[in-house]
């Protein structure tokens, strides 16, 4: 049997686009090591998003594409995933404990953003990621109640809070710290440092990712996230009809002014999908947010259907992707968290937590 190079292997391997993220698996740095003896070959990949859904058939699907090989011998292929921090805006630095903080947002109230949120970030977390979310939505908080929490968030120093815990994800909201009728009516300024608060004072512990739910529209919440949260990336979720990607429009391009990425667009309500029947039909349109994705070049993550156990499951206190983690919509938000994270993994990486800091002390 013809003995097989290394250099043969990779540049097959550079025809094996991965489907999270659009790149092949060389470009993509996912590529760490490859043994060749005689004509048997091993490899060992390193995804740098959670993907554990998708970690068997990726090594099977590359072991498929070597043995196409001529003259190849035995295939091993090994995959792993490893989480690091990304870059983010030039004058902050990554938070404690928290290795990649990404904004879910949308120019307009209703189209389901909080409901996306949820299940992104426990899709993140089913895939094998260690995930929070934060609400950041003062006024009208309602990750609470889609998580199925209640109550004050416990304190063991008088001086911050352990964020309150949901299947496997880390909450924190300030509506676990007012009453569900009670009214938050302040200005501005005291609902950024309520954000800040909430984010700086909660124990978070070793995250992966940290889901910030905003409020919609580009307001001082969006202006405190953008100048003053070190941000790696951001969602934008919108639904097809025309007003909605109006709205999604500006809130894209106020993250493009900020210099924060923005990692793709998710389109919810896109079908509605008759409970009684099954029939399909576009109530608002169809193909708005994929023709946004293209006309701004950001990735379309996946578009959800207007689904009544979304939003019965929301209500209940546990998502679709814990409530029926098997069915349609939960595979579609596996799908769109995966390809979230691999998109931000194909960004610049965050070293600074590898060098020292130095002070000059005057002796």
């Amino acid at each position: 049997m013809t003995s097989i190079d290394k250099q043969t292997v990779e540049n097959y391997l550079k025809l094996f686009i991965d489907p999270n993220h659009g790149q092949d698996l060389v470009s993509a740095k996912s590529v760490k090591s490859i043994s060749v003896e005689g004509a048997d070959v091993s490899v060992k990949i390193e995804l740098g998003y959670p993907a554990k859904s998708y970690v068997e058939e990726l090594a099977a699907a590359v072991t498929a594409h070597l043995k196409t090989l001529p003259d190849i011998g035995s295939v091993v292929v090994e995959v792993s995933v490893k989480i690091v921090s990304h870059a983010v805006q030039q004058t902050l630095r990554p938070l404690p404990n928290i290795k990649n903080i990404i904004a879910v947002a949308s120019g307009k109230g209703g189209v389901g953003k909080s409901t996306t949120s949820a299940n992104i970030a426990l899709a993140l977390a089913a895939e094998g990621a260690t995930v929070g979310i934060l609400d950041a939505d003062i006024y009208g908080p309602s990750i609470p109640t889609m998580l199925g929490l209640s109550g004050l968030p416990e304190s063991q120093d008088k001086k911050t809070m352990m964020p309150k815990i949901a299947y496997g994800i880390q909450t924190m909201s300030i509506g676990y710290l007012v009453e569900a009728d009670q009214a938050v009516i302040w200005r501005g300024p005291m609902v950024t440092n309520a954000l800040q608060q909430l984010l700086r004072d909660t124990n978070w512990s070793d995250i992966d990712y940290l889901i910030i739910d905003l409020p919609p529209g580009t307001g001082d919440i969006q202006l405190t996230l953008a100048q003053q949260i070190p941000v790696s990336g951001a969602i934008i979720v919108t639904t097809p009809q025309d007003i909605a990607l109006i709205d999604a429009q500006r809130g894209l391009a106020m993250f493009g002014k900020v210099n924060v990425p923005v990692l793709g667009i998710v389109e919810n309500m896109s079908l509605h999908i008759c409970s009684q029947c099954g029939h399909e039909e576009a109530i608002f349109g169809t193909g708005g947010g994929a023709a946004m994705a293209d006309a701004n070049r950001v990735e379309f993550l996946g578009a959800l259907p207007l689904d009544i156990n979304i939003r019965q499951d929301a209500d209940l206190g546990k998502p679709t992707v814990v409530a029926d983690p098997d069915g349609r919509a939960a595979q579609i938000y596996k799908s769109i968290a995966r390809k979230t994270a691999a998109k931000l993994a194909l960004k610049t990486k965050d070293f600074s937590g590898k060098f020292p800091n130095i002070v000059i002390q005057n002796s």
